[in-house]
């Protein structure tokens, strides 16, 4: 045993399966990590995609009865009592349908990456691992529930396919794996971003979820971007990065809507600048969060 004082040397024969050191600077992803913890990762999608349902009855099938009622509700609501048009898309269930899978799967990635510090405190004080895991398992296991209202959405088409409604599958549909990911990206890094700020401001918590609801109106999900055509507070919608995903998305699966290049250029920077800014963010506050959660 060494005395008081006296350095331990090392074993030659020690081999470490991880060495942890301090980041040298805020834009230090450990991409190597994140990829070294990926069975982790996935045991978090597990966790959230289960933990969400347990002990209910109905379970998973949640994803679908609240696409289902919500349509409904638009349809009554936006369809018959205001009568708004659907940039004649038909039937005006799947107008509102495809506009609502869209906002689900953002609006997820946004609320539940949002409180990613707050919600796992307990986890973080506990063990190592990369922190970046964390939000990017929120994003895939979205992606599931994603899927699944996708996959409601797919039936209707093929079930008024036959009723006198023929779907269009044409190179479009192509558009659909770049636009998940452009909302992942949006989502994830306005997420981390909020994540980042209410380690101090717990008040942001509270406000998101009044913003989301409302933020859902100012995107062309219960009407389309051509029934604003000379209103004078289309500029709000048009500069809500969003509004392109969704037009281009209806525009994918039926060929009809606003499909605009510069739009969609202009949301690809915005992903881009947000992931930025909320990677840096992310990597400050991950440091001392700690001590103020």
């Amino acid at each position: 045993m060494p005395a008081i004082g006296e350095r331990r040397q090392e074993d030659p024969s020690e081999k470490w399966t991880e060495v942890l050191s301090p980041k040298s600077h805020l834009f230090d992803l450990h991409l190597r990590q994140i990829w070294h913890y990926r069975d982790l990762m996935w045991l978090f999608v597990r966790r959230d995609f289960v933990a969400q349902y347990k002990q209910t009855i109905l379970g998973p099938i949640w994803h679908l009865i609240q696409p289902i009622f919500t349509t409904i509700m638009f349809l009554l609501v936006f369809g018959k009592i205001a009568n708004i048009p659907t940039d004649g898309i038909q039937p005006k269930m799947l107008f509102y349908m495809s506009g609502i899978t869209v906002w689900n799967y953002f609006s997820s990635c946004l609320t539940s990456t949002s409180t990613v510090f707050l919600a796992n405190a307990a986890i973080f004080g506990k063990v190592y691992f990369p922190r970046m895991v964390l939000p990017l398992s929120i994003i895939l296991s979205n992606i599931i529930r994603f899927g699944i209202q996708f996959l409601l959405l797919l039936t209707l088409m093929v079930w008024f396919n036959f009723t006198g409604y023929p779907m269009s599958i044409n190179a479009h549909w192509l558009y659909i794996p770049f636009l998940i990911i452009l909302m992942a990206g949006i989502g994830l890094g306005t997420g981390i971003i909020i994540s980042s700020l209410t380690t101090k401001y717990r008040d942001l918590a509270v406000l998101l979820t009044f913003v989301v609801q409302l933020a859902m109106y100012a995107t062309p999900v219960a009407y389309p971007l051509s029934y604003l055509r000379g209103k004078p507070y289309k500029w709000l919608i048009d500069i809500n990065p969003l509004t392109p995903v969704v037009e281009c998305f209806r525009y994918a699966l039926f060929g009809k809507g606003t499909f605009d290049l510069y739009s969609m250029a202009y949301a690809v920077i915005f992903m881009i600048v947000v992931v930025f800014v909320g990677i840096v963010l992310f990597n400050r506050v991950e440091k001392t969060f700690m001590d103020t959660v």
